[in-house]
C-alpha cells in the first residue's frame, strides 16, 4: 500500500514532533563518518504511513495526540483507509462470492487488502516504539487491531475464494539406500567381492 508522505505532519522530521527515522539514519551516518545513505524502500515506506498517520491524528475531531491514541483510533484509521482500496471484496449477496476469477464486473465496493492492511500495522507498530513510544502502551498492538485484522482476512477470504493460509514445505525424503554406515552414498558402490581363494593340492 502506498501512502502518501506529508512533509507537514508534526510527526514527520520538518515538524515539531522530530525524531524521524531520516534524522535518526543522517546522524548515524555523520557521526560514522561517511555520507548520508538513502534509506531502504522498507524505512522509507514505514516513515510515509507513520506521517500520514500523523496527519490522521491532526485531522481527527477533535485532533488527537500521539499520547491519546488507542487501539479504536487505530481502527478507525483502517477502515478510513479503505476508500483508497483496490482489491475487490463481493458481498454475501454478490453472485460471485467466493469466485476467485469473476467472469464480470459487478458494484461490490474496493477495499484494502488484507496483506496491505496487515503490513501496513506491522510498519506502524514498529515505528510508534522508534519514536519513543512503549511497547506496552502501543496501540498498533492492541487485542482489538489483531482480531480486526483476522476478521478481515477470514471474510476476504470467503468472498474473495482465496486462502491466505501459509503452504507448509515438504521434508526432503531420505534416500532408501543412505545409511549412517557409509555402505551406499549416491552412485558410489562397493567393488564387487574378489574370486574365492583356490583349492589346495
Amino acid at each position: 500500500m502506498d501512502l502518501s508522505a506529508n512533509p507537514d505532519s508534526p510527526l514527520s522530521g520538518g515538524g515539531n514532533g522530530g525524531g524521524s527515522s531520516s534524522s535518526i539514519t543522517s546522524s548515524l551516518s555523520v557521526a560514522s563518518g561517511g555520507t548520508p545513505q538513502s534509506p531502504s524502500r522498507y524505512e522509507a515506506q514505514k516513515r510515509r504511513d507513520w506521517n500520514t498517520f500523523g496527519q490522521y491524528l491532526r485531522n481527527h475531531r477533535p485532533p488527537l495526540s500521539l499520547a491519546q491514541c488507542s487501539g479504536a483510533h487505530v481502527l478507525e484509521f483502517l477502515r478510513y483507509l479503505d476508500q483508497f482500496g483496490k482489491t475487490k471484496v463481493h458481498a454475501s449477496a454478490c453472485p460471485f462470492f467466493g469466485h476467485p476469477s469473476p467472469p464480470a464486473p459487478c458494484p461490490c465496493q474496493l477495499r484494502q487488502a488484507w496483506g496491505s492492511l496487515d503490513a501496513l500495522v506491522g510498519r506502524l507498530r514498529a515505528a510508534y516504539e522508534e519514536n519513543g513510544g512503549s511497547p506496552e502502551s502501543n496501540p498498533f498492538a492492541a487485542r482489538a487491531v489483531r482480531l480486526y485484522l483476522r476478521e478481515v482476512r477470514e471474510h476476504q477470504a470467503r468472498a474473495r475464494g482465496v486462502s491466505y493460509e501459509k503452504k507448509k514445505r515438504k521434508k526432503p525424503q531420505q534416500l532408501a539406500g543412505d545409511s549412517s554406515s557409509g555402505s551406499f552414498h549416491g552412485n558410489h558402490h562397493q567393488p564387487p567381492p574378489g574370486p574365492p581363494p583356490a583349492a589346495g593340492c
